[in-house]
């Protein structure tokens, strides 16, 4: 292991900003950390049902969460209570950063879901990412949430979404 790696007996507070602020923060069991890739699982930690039509985010949900030091993304396995695989929900971020117990991430504004079974793979936010201003204000972290967007969206269309996750 790395100087930066945790063994998986440890507890993180992840903590989601968005727009300079905290989004929200939530405690989740370290999985792994490689020094690049970490995995966290926490149960869903939003308030109430969040229902996008496409998926419900519920009490009981289980996320398995994939985070890298080096990419603009991360990825959320969602399962119901009973283990049931939901889909993936992919947020755009600038790259991870662990500090101590801290899990800090950066939402961008731009998502992708797919669903268990691969046929459903669509691109969310994109309207929320144009009115953030991050295009004017930061070219080229713009740049690089884009294409992160179009490197997790070719992934999961394709074959190489679950060796993503290993």
């Amino acid at each position: 292991m790395s100087a930066n790696s945790a063994e998986p007996t440890t507890e993180v507070d992840v903590i989601l900003v968005k727009a300079g602020r905290t989004k929200i923060r939530y405690p989740a069991a370290l999985l792994h950390d490689d020094g690049t890739r970490l995995a966290v699982r926490a149960p869903w930690a939003g308030d109430g049902v969040r229902d996008f039509g496409f998926v419900r985010f519920e009490a009981g949900d289980v996320f398995t969460e994939y985070y890298w030091r080096d990419r603009w993304y991360a990825v959320k396995e969602v399962r119901t209570a009973a283990g049931a695989l939901k889909g993936w929900y992919c947020d755009i971020t600038r790259p991870a950063v662990l500090t101590g117990t801290r899990l800090v991430v950066e939402d961008l504004d731009l998502d992708l879901w797919r669903s268990a079974d691969g046929t459903d793979v669509r691109r969310l936010d994109e309207d929320e990412f144009t009115a953030s201003g991050l295009p004017t204000r930061d070219p080229e972290a713009a740049a690089a949430a884009l294409s992160a967007l179009t490197t997790l969206e070719h992934l999961a269309r394709g074959d190489g979404f679950s060796a993503l996750l290993r």
